[in-house]
């Protein structure tokens, strides 16, 4: 019988284990967006315990982001489980919801137990949403460096006269 215990690799909160989490980071004024992977930990350890739409700065995930501002607009969990605004834990929780994100209801005043994530980031995280806010020094290669053309025109002619 072995003595040692198995509590650090079995991904509980001690873990060694490898840890990854992708953010995919949006800019509006340019229509585009890209996919970064993160394994350093201790950059995601910066992000942890942020909620969904605070800001923070960019160098706390490295000096190529220096002097950029981010929102975090949502993200998924490891099983797929979406965040949703409002719900002030870092774990999975089970809600009675009538329509709105996370669920949509098939027939009138139908509702459902759904899980959802709470809208605190935490180490379960595995894709994280985010927007810029302020763009920084440097340019991203993709995504502040180019723009794309928006595919659609406006709806309303008031809007074309503007």
């Amino acid at each position: 019988v072995s003595t040692q215990s198995t509590w650090g690799s079995s991904g509980g909160p001690f873990s060694t284990k490898h840890r990854e989490m992708k953010l995919n980071i949006a800019y509006p004024a340019t229509g585009l967006q890209k996919m970064i992977t993160f394994d350093d930990e201790k950059k995601l350890v910066a992000l942890y315990d942020k909620r969904i739409s605070q800001e923070f700065d960019g160098d706390v995930l490295g000096d190529e982001f220096k002097g950029y501002v981010f929102r975090i607009t949502g993200g998924n969990d490891k099983q797929g489980f979406t965040m949703k605004q409002g719900i002030l834990v870092d774990h999975r929780v089970r809600l009675l919801l009538k329509g709105g994100p996370c669920y949509r209801p098939r027939r009138d005043g139908e509702r459902r137990r759904k899980s959802v994530r709470g809208c605190i980031v935490s180490h379960d995280i595995s894709a994280l949403s985010l927007v810029i806010v302020k763009k920084g020094e440097k340019d991203l290669p993709g995504l502040t460096d180019s723009t794309k053309p928006r595919r659609l025109g406006p709806k309303r002619a008031s809007k074309i006269r503007k």
